[in-house]
């Protein structure tokens, strides 16, 4: 393998862990928030 290999590789993998990330932080929001409040568009307020 070559740098340029390498570096591709590490930029997929570093992709492939924000979208776990992305995926993982999803279902915890939706975890702890309902629907409409997550949908309104009342900023500071609950």
């Amino acid at each position: 393998m070559n740098f340029w290999e390498i570096l591709s590789n590490g930029a997929w993998l570093l992709s492939a862990l924000i979208a776990l990330w992305m995926v993982a932080d999803l279902l915890k929001v939706g975890k702890e928030f309902p629907e409409d409040y997550l949908t309104s568009s009342r900023e500071g307020q609950e």
